[in-house]
């Protein structure tokens, strides 16, 4: 993972770094254009799909031979779907003979899980108070 993405989601490189959710601190400009790219990968079904059958597969990674028969898409139509998802930092592949084995990278899933998490407990702003709205 490379430290743009790190800092795409608001992590530093350290183990213990927490990540901002959307809740607590706005993302500037940079983090919620590179957030969006990820939001972006996962917003079409069929990569919502793909990434799915490589997360949920027992063993943790999944060959593309495995991946294309449950589509009605052409292989290169997969493989593109396929490096969207890697471009976005959601799976990572190897190239193992023939075939090319998929696996998800849980970091990339985790961080976008802490953003979208409101701390345990913590109300919401009151729509009252929010600047810009009438009351």
């Amino acid at each position: 993972m490379s430290n743009q993405e790190l800092v795409v989601l608001g992590q530093s490189s350290g183990v213990d770094a927490c990540c901002p959710g959307l809740l607590t601190t706005p993302l500037d400009e940079g983090q919620a254009a590179d957030l969006a790219k990820v939001f972006k990968a996962l917003g079409d079904p069929v990569r919502l799909r793909l990434l799915s059958m490589i997360a949920s597969q027992a063993g943790g990674e999944v060959c593309v031979c495995d991946l294309t028969p449950a589509f009605d898409l052409s292989q290169p139509t997969i493989s593109h779907h396929l490096k969207l998802l890697r471009q976005a930092g959601l799976i990572d592949c190897e190239r193992r003979g023939t075939w090319v084995y998929y696996w998800l990278l849980p970091e990339m899933t985790d961080r976008l899980a802490g953003i979208l998490t409101r701390p345990a407990g913590t109300p919401l702003p009151d729509p009252g108070e929010t600047a810009g709205t009438a009351s």
